[in-house]
């Protein structure tokens, strides 16, 4: 089993999206069996989490994702992009409120396309949430948490909800070929 890691230490926009599918890219090229992405990101922007999430689920090979330490916002789209998710006994997951930063004057057609946008990314983002933790013993109201009501959950709440599969600290396999992506 030829396993590539990359780390994903990065904010997400439109440099670390480009950088993660590079990296994949280069890693499938290479021969990899299986990729392991090991992700610490604050979140960022929303078309890129959604192109990012596309993009790995649609890989030829095996993806498993591991939360590092923090996986927030739209990293946890990212991240529920895995097969197999994990994540360290001491890593959490913030699922909150989304916000927009709109520069300049905005007219009424311009402030509607952003509302309706921002309406679309919301269920768009519960919808992949729902659909990859269905069955969980104790389910995450994600709209709720998106819209007013922010929450960490640790690990074991993590699990609860269906994010991970599992607890672990996933090391590392000596053999395994290792990407990065940060800024």
């Amino acid at each position: 089993m030829r396993t590539h890691v990359v780390h994903f230490t990065a904010p997400i926009n439109s440099y670390t999206c480009g950088q993660l599918i590079a990296k994949c890219s280069q890693a499938i090229h290479q021969g990899a069996d299986e990729l392991v992405l090991k992700i610490a990101t604050m979140g960022g922007e929303c078309s890129y989490g959604f192109s990012l999430y596309n993009f790995l689920i649609s890989l030829p090979v095996p993806v498993k994702t591991h939360n590092l330490g923090t996986v927030e916002s739209m990293g946890n789209i990212i991240f529920l992009a895995g097969e197999t998710r994990t994540a360290c006994p001491h890593s959490k997951f913030l699922f909150h409120p989304f916000h927009w930063t709109v520069n300049g004057a905005v007219d009424h057609a311009r402030m509607s396309e952003y509302a309706m946008s921002l309406d679309y990314d919301l269920q768009l983002y519960a919808s992949i949430v729902a659909e990859c933790t269905a069955g969980a013993e104790a389910p995450l109201n994600v709209l709720e948490c998106l819209m007013s009501a922010p929450r960490i959950l640790n690990a074991s709440e993590a699990l609860a909800a269906g994010v991970i599969h599992r607890e672990d600290c996933l090391g590392m396999p000596a053999e395994a070929v290792n990407w990065c992506v940060h800024t």
